[in-house]
């Protein structure tokens, strides 16, 4: 994998001591014709250098993954 990354915003993982949250933006992720990606990393301990569970969103998906998110929300 290449392409640009640009953190966003780290955020405190609940429920552990040191986890954290990690929100990026990838430029051409997948090479020169791929398309820009939102990167969510999980990682149990914040000096971590790669996160355990990664997912990367395509930018022409994001709002909906927001609104399911924002449904997921008001369910638990």
């Amino acid at each position: 994998m290449g392409g640009t990354v640009n953190e966003i915003k780290k955020v405190v993982l609940s429920g552990t001591k040191n986890g954290r949250i990690t929100i990026t933006a990838i430029e051409k992720p997948y090479g020169a014709n791929s398309e820009s990606v939102a990167s969510i990393g999980i990682s149990l301990k914040a000096n971590a250098t790669e996160p355990e569970w990664k997912v990367h969103i395509p930018k022409t998906n994001i709002d909906e993954v927001i609104e399911a998110l924002q449904k997921v929300k008001e369910t638990i």
